[in-house]
């Protein structure tokens, strides 16, 4: 049970929220990458293993929906092997949606899939907050929600990255080679997270901040699902 005794929000999720308020709407609307990669990724044709692992690398380090999403997964996981079964089932929903949707030309409209994502970080705030078993007297699986939202994480990029019409040449191994870079920079971010979680949880008012904490998680989960279905509706 979270104390729910009032204390300081933290002053990460203080930050990680004037950062997402701060940035142009025009640049949160769509699951996009950088207007200069987006201009490299229709240039070029053949194989570009390389580049294409830091384009996915870059995308999930500064992809905030996803780090957010991942924050919640872990915040009350303590044991690396629970971590690491999360995230894995994470990564297989993110790549298989991400390579198949792709490959297979399935394009859903980005506002709509971001919109789901935006939930998905409310989602798991209201599981952290046990709102759903005080609510509904049920627990969900959280294993098979983190791979479902995981499979919409992925749909979230394919979707754009179809609408940059890749060059089919090299499109197989370049895709791979995102993925790769997309499960690096997972990685990365995962491990900045636990590090910032390890000081956190040593801190004698955790408990009673972690309620705050994945309230101000959830309320970012609505500014990103807001974004989403405003941009819906007026692009």
């Amino acid at each position: 049970m979270i104390n729910t005794a009032p204390q300081r929000t933290p002053l990460l999720l203080l930050i990680v929220a004037f950062i997402l308020l701060s940035v142009p709407m025009e640049q949160t609307l769509a699951h996009a990458v950088t207007s200069g990669d987006k201009g490299y990724i229709q240039e070029i044709t053949g194989l570009h293993l390389i580049p294409f692992m830091y384009l996915g690398a870059k995308h999930m380090v500064t992809g905030y929906d996803h780090i957010l999403f991942l924050f919640g997964v872990v915040f009350f996981l303590y044991r690396l092997k629970e971590v690491a079964l999360y995230v894995s089932l994470f990564a297989i929903g993110h790549s298989t949606t991400m390579l198949l949707g792709v490959y297979f030309n399935i394009g859903i409209n980005s506002y709509l899939i971001d919109a789901i994502i935006g939930l998905s970080v409310v989602y798991k705030s209201l599981d952290n907050l046990g709102a759903f078993k005080r609510w509904f007297g049920v627990q969900p699986d959280t294993r098979l929600a983190t791979l479902v939202f995981g499979l919409f994480h992925g749909f979230g990029l394919s979707s754009k990255i179809i609408e940059y019409d890749i060059a089919p040449d090299g499109l197989v191994p370049n895709l791979l080679a995102f993925n790769i870079g997309v499960e690096i920079g997972q990685l990365l971010a995962l491990s900045a997270i636990l590090i910032a979680m390890g000081y956190w949880r040593r801190s004698s008012h955790f408990w009673q901040q972690a309620y705050r904490a994945n309230i101000v998680l959830m309320t970012l989960g609505f500014v990103l699902f807001g974004y989403q279905i405003t941009g819906y509706y007026i692009s």
